[in-house]
């Protein structure tokens, strides 16, 4: 299945490009990278200056795919990553 608006909390955003629009430390808000690795709570991204741990929880997310820009809370993406995309062929 495509990854598309509708379906990307439950995909795989590993390797994904994302910039944080809000976030509870407002430090983040305004960097960029890609999606290294993901854990329940966190997105580590890969940015020019190294990798940054971010917490999902009261974040904004916009996440490039095909040209198109997608806005995701981090709240929806907290949880395990295999089980989020274990929903999705539920």
């Amino acid at each position: 299945m495509k990854i598309n608006r509708k379906n990307i909390i439950y995909h795989e955003i590993i390797g994904l490009n994302v910039c944080i629009l809000k976030h509870l430390d407002p430090n983040l808000e305004g960097k960029c990278g890609k999606v290294y690795y993901e854990t329940k709570n966190t997105l580590v991204l890969e940015t020019d200056k190294g990798k940054k741990i971010v917490m999902k929880k009261g974040a904004i997310f916009e996440f490039l795919i095909e040209n198109e820009k997608i806005t995701v809370l981090g709240d929806d993406l907290i949880g395990r990553p295999e089980d989020r995309v274990k929903n999705l062929i539920k």
